[in-house]
Protein backbone atom coordinates (compact mmCIF):
# COMPACT_ATOMS: atom_id res chain seq x y z
CA UNK A 1 0.00 0.00 0.00
CA UNK A 2 1.58 3.50 -0.77
CA UNK A 3 1.57 6.53 1.63
CA UNK A 4 -0.82 8.27 -0.83
CA UNK A 5 -3.54 5.01 0.12
CA UNK A 6 -2.61 4.67 3.57
CA UNK A 7 -2.69 8.21 3.95
CA UNK A 8 -6.17 9.54 2.60
CA UNK A 9 -8.10 5.44 2.84
CA UNK A 10 -8.22 5.35 -0.90
CA UNK A 11 -8.61 1.32 -0.78
CA UNK A 12 -10.99 1.65 2.21
CA UNK A 13 -13.19 3.91 0.70
CA UNK A 14 -13.50 1.85 -2.61
CA UNK A 15 -11.27 4.54 -4.50
CA UNK A 16 -7.70 5.13 -6.28
CA UNK A 17 -5.46 7.95 -6.93
CA UNK A 18 -6.49 8.29 -10.98
CA UNK A 19 -10.30 8.85 -9.57
CA UNK A 20 -9.38 10.94 -6.99
CA UNK A 21 -7.49 13.31 -9.61
CA UNK A 22 -10.16 13.34 -12.13
CA UNK A 23 -12.57 14.14 -9.39
CA UNK A 24 -10.77 16.72 -8.31
CA UNK A 25 -10.38 18.42 -11.66
CA UNK A 26 -14.50 17.97 -12.08
CA UNK A 27 -14.76 19.83 -8.71
CA UNK A 28 -12.57 22.40 -9.76
CA UNK A 29 -13.96 23.07 -13.23
CA UNK A 30 -17.91 23.41 -11.33
CA UNK A 31 -16.52 25.76 -8.60
CA UNK A 32 -13.45 28.11 -10.66
CA UNK A 33 -16.19 30.49 -11.47
CA UNK A 34 -15.74 31.92 -8.14
CA UNK A 35 -12.36 33.51 -9.01
CA UNK A 36 -14.05 35.37 -11.39
CA UNK A 37 -17.14 36.28 -9.20
CA UNK A 38 -15.96 37.05 -6.11
CA UNK A 39 -14.01 39.67 -7.32
CA UNK A 40 -16.67 41.29 -9.27
CA UNK A 41 -18.88 41.52 -6.02
CA UNK A 42 -16.15 43.01 -3.91
CA UNK A 43 -14.73 45.02 -6.36
CA UNK A 44 -18.17 46.91 -5.82
CA UNK A 45 -17.89 47.15 -2.34
CA UNK A 46 -14.35 49.57 -3.51
CA UNK A 47 -12.20 46.43 -1.96
CA UNK A 48 -8.96 46.17 -4.54
CA UNK A 49 -9.95 43.40 -7.35
CA UNK A 50 -7.22 42.23 -7.94
CA UNK A 51 -5.96 41.77 -4.15
CA UNK A 52 -9.70 39.95 -3.72
CA UNK A 53 -8.76 38.01 -6.95
CA UNK A 54 -5.30 36.65 -5.01
CA UNK A 55 -7.12 35.99 -1.74
CA UNK A 56 -10.00 34.06 -3.14
CA UNK A 57 -7.35 31.83 -4.58
CA UNK A 58 -5.61 31.47 -1.60
CA UNK A 59 -8.25 30.94 0.90
CA UNK A 60 -9.79 28.43 -1.57
CA UNK A 61 -6.58 26.53 -1.69
CA UNK A 62 -6.05 26.87 2.22
CA UNK A 63 -9.65 25.84 3.02
CA UNK A 64 -9.56 23.18 0.81
CA UNK A 65 -6.15 21.78 1.92
CA UNK A 66 -7.46 21.85 5.30
CA UNK A 67 -10.46 20.04 4.38
CA UNK A 68 -8.56 17.63 2.43
CA UNK A 69 -5.75 16.63 5.14
CA UNK A 70 -7.30 17.01 8.43
CA UNK A 71 -11.14 15.95 7.74
CA UNK A 72 -10.17 13.59 4.69
CA UNK A 73 -13.62 14.69 2.97
CA UNK A 74 -13.40 15.13 -1.29
CA UNK A 75 -14.85 18.92 -0.45
CA UNK A 76 -13.43 21.98 -1.92
CA UNK A 77 -14.08 25.27 0.10
CA UNK A 78 -14.28 28.84 -1.58
CA UNK A 79 -15.83 32.50 -0.83
CA UNK A 80 -19.42 31.62 -0.37
CA UNK A 81 -22.08 32.83 -3.25
CA UNK A 82 -24.65 35.10 -1.30
CA UNK A 83 -22.70 36.04 1.60
CA UNK A 84 -19.93 37.66 -0.84
CA UNK A 85 -23.61 40.03 -2.18
CA UNK A 86 -24.47 40.46 1.76
CA UNK A 87 -20.72 41.60 2.13
CA UNK A 88 -20.85 43.88 -0.53
CA UNK A 89 -23.99 45.20 -1.64
CA UNK A 90 -25.81 45.39 1.98
CA UNK A 91 -23.09 45.63 4.14
CA UNK A 92 -20.17 47.91 2.67
CA UNK A 93 -22.50 49.56 0.38
CA UNK A 94 -26.27 49.57 1.88
CA UNK A 95 -25.23 50.32 5.60
CA UNK A 96 -22.01 52.58 4.62
CA UNK A 97 -19.88 50.38 6.85
CA UNK A 98 -16.10 50.70 5.63
CA UNK A 99 -14.97 46.82 4.19
CA UNK A 100 -12.55 46.53 6.45
CA UNK A 101 -14.64 46.49 9.37
CA UNK A 102 -16.90 44.29 6.93
CA UNK A 103 -13.73 41.85 7.02
CA UNK A 104 -13.39 42.06 10.90
CA UNK A 105 -16.78 40.70 11.12
CA UNK A 106 -16.08 38.13 9.07
CA UNK A 107 -12.93 37.66 11.19
CA UNK A 108 -15.18 37.52 14.29
CA UNK A 109 -17.55 35.24 12.80
CA UNK A 110 -15.04 33.03 11.93
CA UNK A 111 -13.95 33.27 15.68
CA UNK A 112 -17.34 32.23 17.02
CA UNK A 113 -17.42 29.36 14.31
CA UNK A 114 -14.29 28.22 15.48
CA UNK A 115 -15.30 28.04 19.56
CA UNK A 116 -19.04 26.57 18.47
CA UNK A 117 -16.98 23.88 17.06
CA UNK A 118 -14.32 23.08 19.60
CA UNK A 119 -16.83 22.96 22.38
CA UNK A 120 -19.57 20.69 19.95
CA UNK A 121 -22.30 22.87 20.52
CA UNK A 122 -22.88 23.20 16.68
CA UNK A 123 -26.17 20.65 17.55
CA UNK A 124 -27.43 22.79 20.04
CA UNK A 125 -27.38 26.03 17.77
CA UNK A 126 -28.60 24.30 14.68
CA UNK A 127 -30.87 21.93 16.07
CA UNK A 128 -32.56 24.96 17.94
CA UNK A 129 -33.40 26.86 14.43
CA UNK A 130 -36.67 25.83 13.22
CA UNK A 131 -36.14 24.16 9.60
CA UNK A 132 -38.61 26.54 7.72
CA UNK A 133 -36.02 29.30 9.02
CA UNK A 134 -33.38 27.64 8.14
CA UNK A 135 -35.23 27.01 4.24
CA UNK A 136 -36.28 31.13 4.16
CA UNK A 137 -32.73 31.96 4.93
CA UNK A 138 -31.60 29.76 1.98
CA UNK A 139 -34.27 30.99 -0.11
CA UNK A 140 -34.02 34.66 0.74
CA UNK A 141 -30.16 34.51 -0.18
CA UNK A 142 -31.05 33.34 -3.39
CA UNK A 143 -33.44 35.87 -3.91
CA UNK A 144 -31.34 38.49 -3.24
CA UNK A 145 -28.58 36.82 -5.69
CA UNK A 146 -31.53 36.81 -8.18
CA UNK A 147 -32.12 40.59 -7.71
CA UNK A 148 -28.35 41.40 -8.14
CA UNK A 149 -27.72 38.71 -11.16
CA UNK A 150 -30.14 41.00 -13.42
CA UNK A 151 -29.27 44.20 -12.29
CA UNK A 152 -25.53 43.56 -13.14
CA UNK A 153 -27.46 41.82 -16.53
CA UNK A 154 -29.30 45.08 -17.21
CA UNK A 155 -32.45 43.29 -16.65
CA UNK A 156 -33.54 45.29 -13.73
CA UNK A 157 -33.41 48.87 -13.61
CA UNK A 158 -34.10 51.57 -10.71
CA UNK A 159 -37.00 53.61 -11.52
CA UNK A 160 -38.30 56.75 -9.04
CA UNK A 161 -41.76 55.32 -10.05
CA UNK A 162 -42.11 51.82 -9.42
CA UNK A 163 -38.67 51.60 -7.07
CA UNK A 164 -37.57 48.65 -10.45
CA UNK A 165 -38.47 48.35 -13.87
CA UNK A 166 -37.43 46.26 -16.85
CA UNK A 167 -33.89 47.62 -18.44
CA UNK A 168 -33.01 48.20 -21.97
CA UNK A 169 -33.40 44.65 -23.46
CA UNK A 170 -31.73 45.58 -26.55
CA UNK A 171 -28.43 46.68 -25.18
CA UNK A 172 -25.99 43.95 -26.25
CA UNK A 173 -24.88 43.51 -22.85
CA UNK A 174 -28.16 42.26 -21.61
CA UNK A 175 -28.68 40.21 -24.66
CA UNK A 176 -25.56 38.46 -24.24
CA UNK A 177 -26.37 37.74 -20.51
CA UNK A 178 -29.51 36.51 -21.34
CA UNK A 179 -27.47 34.07 -23.73
CA UNK A 180 -25.43 33.26 -21.18
CA UNK A 181 -28.18 31.70 -18.33
CA UNK A 182 -29.40 30.14 -21.01
CA UNK A 183 -26.25 27.70 -22.06
CA UNK A 184 -25.56 27.40 -18.14
CA UNK A 185 -29.18 25.66 -18.00
CA UNK A 186 -28.80 23.90 -21.24
CA UNK A 187 -25.24 22.81 -20.21
CA UNK A 188 -26.00 21.33 -16.68
CA UNK A 189 -29.12 19.78 -18.16
CA UNK A 190 -26.53 17.82 -20.14
CA UNK A 191 -24.90 17.37 -17.27
CA UNK A 192 -21.64 18.64 -18.80
CA UNK A 193 -19.15 19.48 -16.22
CA UNK A 194 -18.20 23.40 -15.66
CA UNK A 195 -21.51 24.23 -16.83
CA UNK A 196 -21.14 27.67 -14.64
CA UNK A 197 -17.37 28.32 -16.07
CA UNK A 198 -18.18 27.40 -19.59
CA UNK A 199 -21.16 29.88 -19.27
CA UNK A 200 -18.87 32.98 -17.90
CA UNK A 201 -15.95 31.81 -20.60
CA UNK A 202 -18.49 32.51 -23.89
CA UNK A 203 -20.15 35.94 -22.65
CA UNK A 204 -15.94 37.24 -21.72
CA UNK A 205 -15.34 36.18 -25.08
CA UNK A 206 -18.77 37.61 -27.06
CA UNK A 207 -18.11 41.01 -25.10
CA UNK A 208 -14.54 41.78 -27.48
CA UNK A 209 -17.02 41.10 -30.31
CA UNK A 210 -20.25 42.81 -29.09
CA UNK A 211 -19.55 44.59 -25.95
CA UNK A 212 -16.34 46.81 -26.56
CA UNK A 213 -14.24 44.75 -24.09
CA UNK A 214 -10.31 44.56 -24.71
CA UNK A 215 -7.69 42.14 -24.17
CA UNK A 216 -4.77 42.59 -21.21
CA UNK A 217 -2.82 39.29 -21.84
CA UNK A 218 -3.32 35.32 -20.94
CA UNK A 219 -1.06 34.93 -17.57
CA UNK A 220 0.99 37.24 -15.60
CA UNK A 221 2.77 37.37 -11.93
CA UNK A 222 -0.51 37.22 -9.03
CA UNK A 223 -1.07 40.80 -8.13
CA UNK A 224 -0.19 42.19 -5.31
CA UNK A 225 -1.99 40.97 -2.13
CA UNK A 226 -0.96 43.88 0.30
CA UNK A 227 -4.06 46.06 -0.35
CA UNK A 228 -6.21 43.55 1.91
CA UNK A 229 -3.99 41.76 3.48
CA UNK A 230 -4.49 42.07 7.78
CA UNK A 231 -7.13 44.93 6.59
CA UNK A 232 -9.28 43.87 8.31
CA UNK A 233 -10.54 46.20 11.09
CA UNK A 234 -11.81 44.87 14.53
CA UNK A 235 -12.20 47.92 16.57
CA UNK A 236 -14.80 49.22 13.42
CA UNK A 237 -16.29 45.46 13.56
CA UNK A 238 -16.86 45.14 17.51
CA UNK A 239 -19.16 48.71 17.40
CA UNK A 240 -22.62 47.84 18.85
CA UNK A 241 -23.81 48.73 15.35
CA UNK A 242 -22.51 45.86 14.03
CA UNK A 243 -23.71 43.01 16.19
CA UNK A 244 -26.41 41.85 14.06
CA UNK A 245 -23.86 41.81 10.75
CA UNK A 246 -21.61 39.05 12.89
CA UNK A 247 -24.81 37.13 13.54
CA UNK A 248 -26.12 36.99 10.27
CA UNK A 249 -22.59 35.92 8.92
CA UNK A 250 -22.31 33.39 11.89
CA UNK A 251 -25.66 32.12 10.92
CA UNK A 252 -25.71 31.53 7.37
CA UNK A 253 -22.04 30.43 7.59
CA UNK A 254 -23.30 27.67 10.22
CA UNK A 255 -26.55 26.76 8.36
CA UNK A 256 -24.65 26.28 4.73
CA UNK A 257 -21.58 24.82 6.00
CA UNK A 258 -23.51 21.68 7.81
CA UNK A 259 -26.33 22.01 5.11
CA UNK A 260 -23.47 21.29 2.36
CA UNK A 261 -20.90 18.98 4.63
CA UNK A 262 -23.93 16.72 4.88
CA UNK A 263 -25.80 16.94 1.23
CA UNK A 264 -22.27 16.44 -0.67
CA UNK A 265 -21.47 13.13 2.32
CA UNK A 266 -24.86 12.00 1.97
CA UNK A 267 -24.22 12.07 -2.45
CA UNK A 268 -20.98 10.24 -1.89
CA UNK A 269 -22.34 7.61 0.52
CA UNK A 270 -20.25 9.05 3.67
CA UNK A 271 -22.49 9.15 5.87
CA UNK A 272 -22.46 6.33 8.54
CA UNK A 273 -26.21 5.93 10.23
CA UNK A 274 -27.05 9.14 8.50
CA UNK A 275 -24.33 10.66 10.16
CA UNK A 276 -20.46 12.55 9.10
CA UNK A 277 -18.23 10.44 11.27
CA UNK A 278 -16.33 13.58 11.37
CA UNK A 279 -18.32 16.46 10.79
CA UNK A 280 -16.89 18.31 13.70
CA UNK A 281 -13.36 18.25 11.98
CA UNK A 282 -14.74 19.65 8.72
CA UNK A 283 -16.43 22.52 10.10
CA UNK A 284 -13.23 23.10 12.18
CA UNK A 285 -11.80 23.26 8.87
CA UNK A 286 -14.55 25.75 7.45
CA UNK A 287 -14.32 27.44 10.15
CA UNK A 288 -10.45 28.47 10.13
CA UNK A 289 -11.12 28.88 6.74
CA UNK A 290 -13.26 32.05 7.31
CA UNK A 291 -10.57 33.44 9.30
CA UNK A 292 -7.99 32.67 6.95
CA UNK A 293 -10.03 34.51 4.13
CA UNK A 294 -10.76 37.84 6.49
CA UNK A 295 -7.22 37.98 7.30
CA UNK A 296 -6.45 37.38 3.61
CA UNK A 297 -9.27 39.68 2.33
CA UNK A 298 -12.28 38.20 0.88
CA UNK A 299 -15.87 37.57 2.35
CA UNK A 300 -17.01 34.13 4.15
CA UNK A 301 -15.12 30.97 2.75
CA UNK A 302 -17.30 28.15 2.94
CA UNK A 303 -17.93 24.81 1.91
CA UNK A 304 -19.39 24.37 -1.70
CA UNK A 305 -21.96 22.53 -2.72
CA UNK A 306 -20.20 21.70 -6.40
CA UNK A 307 -18.08 19.18 -4.77
CA UNK A 308 -21.04 16.75 -5.88
CA UNK A 309 -19.93 17.01 -8.52
CA UNK A 310 -16.01 14.91 -7.88
CA UNK A 311 -18.25 12.72 -5.69
CA UNK A 312 -20.28 12.19 -8.74
CA UNK A 313 -17.13 11.88 -10.54
CA UNK A 314 -16.21 9.13 -8.17
CA UNK A 315 -14.73 11.13 -4.96
CA UNK A 316 -14.16 10.12 -1.43
CA UNK A 317 -11.22 11.23 0.16
CA UNK A 318 -9.32 14.36 0.76
CA UNK A 319 -7.05 13.61 -2.06
CA UNK A 320 -9.87 15.02 -4.33
CA UNK A 321 -9.83 18.39 -2.13
CA UNK A 322 -5.89 18.15 -2.66
CA UNK A 323 -6.00 18.32 -6.01
CA UNK A 324 -8.50 21.06 -6.07
CA UNK A 325 -6.41 23.31 -3.61
CA UNK A 326 -3.67 23.00 -6.01
CA UNK A 327 -5.43 24.04 -9.54
CA UNK A 328 -6.79 26.83 -7.44
CA UNK A 329 -3.08 28.11 -6.35
CA UNK A 330 -2.38 27.36 -10.38
CA UNK A 331 -4.96 29.76 -11.34
CA UNK A 332 -2.77 32.50 -9.57
CA UNK A 333 -1.27 33.04 -12.49
CA UNK A 334 -4.35 33.96 -15.08
CA UNK A 335 -5.14 37.34 -13.06
CA UNK A 336 -5.28 39.35 -16.38
CA UNK A 337 -8.42 36.48 -17.59
CA UNK A 338 -9.98 37.37 -14.42
CA UNK A 339 -9.67 41.18 -15.16
CA UNK A 340 -11.25 41.23 -18.11
CA UNK A 341 -14.74 38.98 -17.15
CA UNK A 342 -17.50 41.98 -17.26
CA UNK A 343 -20.36 41.52 -14.82
CA UNK A 344 -22.85 40.46 -17.49
CA UNK A 345 -20.77 37.96 -18.01
CA UNK A 346 -20.72 36.79 -14.19
CA UNK A 347 -24.66 37.82 -13.72
CA UNK A 348 -26.09 34.31 -15.60
CA UNK A 349 -23.64 32.25 -13.24
CA UNK A 350 -25.29 34.39 -10.70
CA UNK A 351 -28.93 34.08 -11.48
CA UNK A 352 -28.64 30.27 -12.00
CA UNK A 353 -27.23 29.72 -8.17
CA UNK A 354 -30.20 31.64 -7.34
CA UNK A 355 -32.37 29.80 -8.85
CA UNK A 356 -31.09 26.70 -7.27
CA UNK A 357 -31.53 28.05 -4.10
CA UNK A 358 -35.43 28.38 -4.23
CA UNK A 359 -35.86 24.60 -4.55
CA UNK A 360 -35.89 24.81 -0.29
CA UNK A 361 -38.96 26.29 -0.72
CA UNK A 362 -40.90 22.94 -1.25
CA UNK A 363 -39.32 21.77 1.88
CA UNK A 364 -42.03 24.78 4.28
CA UNK A 365 -45.17 23.13 6.10
CA UNK A 366 -47.63 25.62 4.38
CA UNK A 367 -49.93 24.06 6.25
CA UNK A 368 -48.93 26.30 9.52
CA UNK A 369 -49.47 28.97 9.06
CA UNK A 370 -47.04 29.67 12.12
CA UNK A 371 -44.00 27.96 10.22
CA UNK A 372 -44.77 29.26 6.55
CA UNK A 373 -45.81 32.66 7.58
CA UNK A 374 -42.26 33.66 9.43
CA UNK A 375 -40.90 31.59 6.60
CA UNK A 376 -42.42 33.33 3.70
CA UNK A 377 -41.45 36.87 5.50
CA UNK A 378 -37.91 36.37 5.76
CA UNK A 379 -37.39 35.07 2.17
CA UNK A 380 -39.24 38.44 1.06
CA UNK A 381 -37.76 41.00 3.44
CA UNK A 382 -34.17 39.71 2.54
CA UNK A 383 -34.58 41.27 -1.29
CA UNK A 384 -37.05 43.88 -0.53
CA UNK A 385 -35.15 45.36 1.86
CA UNK A 386 -31.83 44.61 0.30
CA UNK A 387 -30.37 43.33 3.72
CA UNK A 388 -30.08 39.95 4.59
CA UNK A 389 -30.13 40.34 8.18
CA UNK A 390 -33.49 42.37 7.86
CA UNK A 391 -35.09 39.42 6.55
CA UNK A 392 -33.52 37.09 9.19
CA UNK A 393 -34.32 39.63 12.20
CA UNK A 394 -37.85 39.91 10.89
CA UNK A 395 -38.40 35.63 10.38
CA UNK A 396 -36.74 34.88 13.60
CA UNK A 397 -39.31 37.62 15.66
CA UNK A 398 -42.11 36.75 13.54
CA UNK A 399 -41.27 33.19 14.74
CA UNK A 400 -41.25 33.89 18.12
CA UNK A 401 -44.16 36.21 18.33
CA UNK A 402 -46.60 33.53 16.61
CA UNK A 403 -45.41 30.82 18.52
CA UNK A 404 -46.22 32.81 21.66
CA UNK A 405 -49.76 33.86 20.85
CA UNK A 406 -51.25 30.76 19.45
CA UNK A 407 -50.25 29.10 22.45
CA UNK A 408 -47.07 26.75 21.33
CA UNK A 409 -44.31 28.57 22.81
CA UNK A 410 -43.15 25.22 24.75
CA UNK A 411 -42.17 24.28 21.16
CA UNK A 412 -39.90 27.18 20.56
CA UNK A 413 -36.29 26.04 21.41
CA UNK A 414 -34.24 28.72 24.09
CA UNK A 415 -31.90 29.24 20.83
CA UNK A 416 -34.88 31.48 19.09
CA UNK A 417 -35.76 33.39 22.10
CA UNK A 418 -31.95 34.23 21.89
CA UNK A 419 -31.53 35.56 18.60
CA UNK A 420 -35.46 37.65 18.59
CA UNK A 421 -34.38 39.40 21.57
CA UNK A 422 -31.20 40.31 20.29
CA UNK A 423 -33.02 41.22 17.48
CA UNK A 424 -35.58 43.07 19.27
CA UNK A 425 -32.99 44.58 21.19
CA UNK A 426 -31.09 46.11 17.97
CA UNK A 427 -34.42 47.19 16.29
CA UNK A 428 -35.59 48.83 20.26
CA UNK A 429 -32.43 50.59 21.45
CA UNK A 430 -29.92 51.00 18.86
CA UNK A 431 -29.81 52.92 15.42
CA UNK A 432 -28.45 51.01 12.20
Amino acid sequence: MSPVDKFFKLTEHGSNVRTEVVAGITTFLTMAYIIFVNPAILGDAGVPKDAVFVATCLAAALGTVIMGLYANYPIGMAPGMGLNAYFAYAVVLGMGVPWQSALGAVFISGCLFILVSVFKVRELIVNGIPHSLRVAITVGLGLFLALIAMKSAGLVVASPETLVRVGDMHKPQTIMAIFGFLLIVTLDRLRVPGALLIGIVVVTVMSFFFGGNTFHGFMSLPPSLAPTLFQFDLKGAASLGLFNVVLVFFLVELFDATGTLMGVASRGGLLVDGKMKRLNKALLADSCAIVAGSVLGTSSTTAYLESAAGVQAGGRTGLTALVVALLFLAALFFAPIAGVVPAYATAPALLFVACLMLRDLVDVDWSDTTESVPAAITALVIPFTYSIAHGIAFGFITYAGLKLLTGQARQVKPVVWVIAALFLFKYTYLKG
